[in-house]
């Protein structure tokens, strides 16, 4: 999996958002926010190219103090989101 090219990460007055850069590539109603796991995780997925949610759940795991099985848990539902939104390619 990927990240769709020309959506980038930035921390907007504290906030971390992703947005399109250049035009035509998607039609927001609204700024997408992601809380500051989901933006690791964005960070992990973009420096890897391409990814898989156990790769993201390794990175979780080691930074941050939680469970794999809640990592994974927590993954899946980020991808889902991210998939249904168009933020990914398989």
């Amino acid at each position: 999996m990927k990240l769709k090219k020309g959506f980038v990460l930035r921390n907007v007055c504290g906030e971390h958002v992703v947005v399109a850069e250049g035009t035509g590539l998607v039609n927001f109603n609204k700024l997408i926010s992601l809380n500051e796991s989901a933006a690791f995780l964005w960070e992990q997925a973009e420096q890897a190219g391409d990814f898989t949610a156990e790769t993201l759940c390794k990175a979780l795991t080691e930074a941050y103090d939680v469970t794999e099985e809640q990592a994974q848990k927590d993954i899946e539902q980020t991808l889902q989101e991210w998939r249904r939104i168009g933020l990914t390619t398989d």
